[in-house]
Parts: C-alpha cells; sequence; structure tokens
C-alpha cells in the first residue's frame, strides 16, 4: 500500500476549494463591503443622487480606504502577514487606525449634517470596532470578514426590509472561505458574525 503524502493527508482543502475560498475572501473583503455598504446606505436614505455619492464617498474613503492604505503599506513593509492581517498580534494598530479614521469621518458627517442613517452607520462601525478591539487584546482573533458583513446585513435590513436578510447567504459564504482557508476556526467566524449582526442591529435600533 502506497503510503498518504502527509502534505497532502493535512492539507486544508482541495486546490479548486481554497481558489474560491481565495476568491470569495477578497470579493467580500471587510474594505468592499464598507465601500459598497456606504453607497446602499446612501442611496436609499438621501434624497439627492449627488448628494448619496458625496456621503458614501466620505465613509468610504474614511472607514475602507485611510484603513487599507495602511494596511497595504504594513504588509508591503513585513509587518502584517498579508493584507487581511491574519496574524493577531498585528491588528492593534490596524484596529486604532480604523478607530481615528473612522471618527473623522463621523465628525465630517456631522459636521455637514449628513442623513441620519449614514450617522447611524458610522456609529456602528465604531462600536464593533471598540468591541473587536477588546476581543482581540484579550488574545482571541474574531473574524473581521464576518464581523464587517453581518453588520452590514443588519443595517441594510433596517432600510431596505426584511428581504435584506437574504444577504446572510454571503456571510455564511465567507465564513466558510476563511476557514477553509484556515485563517479562522469556525467558532472566530460564528462570534465575529453575531457580534457584527447584534451590535450594528442594537444601534440601528435604538437610533433610527
Amino acid at each position: 500500500m502506497t503510503a498518504q503524502n502527509p502534505a497532502t493527508r493535512d492539507s486544508p482543502a482541495s486546490t479548486p476549494q481554497k481558489k474560491a475560498a481565495r476568491a470569495i475572501t477578497e470579493i467580500l473583503a471587510p474594505w468592499v463591503v464598507i465601500v459598497a455598504l456606504s453607497l446602499a446606505m446612501a442611496l436609499k436614505s438621501t434624497a439627492s443622487p449627488w448628494l448619496a455619492l458625496l456621503w458614501a464617498a466620505v465613509v468610504a474613503v474614511f472607514s475602507a480606504g485611510v484603513p487599507m492604505k495602511f494596511i497595504t503599506r504594513g504588509a508591503k513593509a513585513g509587518r502584517y502577514d498579508t493584507h487581511h492581517v491574519n496574524n493577531r498580534e498585528g491588528r492593534g494598530p490596524v484596529l486604532l487606525v480604523c478607530l481615528v479614521s473612522t471618527a473623522i469621518g463621523l465628525t465630517i458627517l456631522l459636521a455637514g449634517s449628513a442623513p441620519p442613517a449614514m450617522v447611524i452607520m458610522t456609529w456602528a462601525m465604531l462600536a464593533v470596532l471598540v468591541v473587536t478591539g477588546a476581543i482581540t487584546v484579550a488574545g482571541w482573533k474574531i473574524s473581521m470578514h464576518a464581523v464587517v458583513s453581518a453588520g452590514g446585513v443588519a443595517m441594510l435590513a433596517f432600510l431596505y426590509g426584511p428581504w435584506a436578510l437574504l444577504l446572510l447567504l454571503l456571510v455564511a459564504l465567507v465564513s466558510w472561505s476563511r476557514v477553509v482557508l484556515r485563517d479562522h476556526t469556525p467558532g472566530q467566524v460564528a462570534a465575529g458574525g453575531v457580534a457584527g449582526f447584534v451590535v450594528c442591529g442594537a444601534l440601528f435600533l435604538w437610533l433610527l
């Protein structure tokens, strides 16, 4: 009998699975979700399409663009393993930059009298960053892919109605991809999904 190759036996998934998982991880990356979510929320809550684009741009730049620029520069410098910052010890500075940048965006929204939904959305992202930051400091690597996607679904459901909850299928899909790539455990993606959905949903329920 031919001995099984240990590398093959221990492989996290077949090559097609891993290719699909990598693609899903990139397509539903937190920064991509935030940009799409910003536009969807702004278009629904703003009468003028031009103002909608403006408010969406503010949120996208300060909650996705600036943090992602910081992350990619750090990854190129070798501070993080990839632009997904899978090494938990590298997440502290990233979360701090996200927190500060998002707070600047919120200040601009408030100063410009942005629609309540955009303001609450940004408050929700700040709350999520505080929660995930505390979990990270405690020594656990919660899935930000799951946090952001689930939180986005909760917020969309308040503006677009219960049909938006069908997007939870995408949350399950991106969670699957993170587990397949062994970047997270099932528990970490489940906790991320619950944290994002509950925190964002609670703030919209309270403030909207």
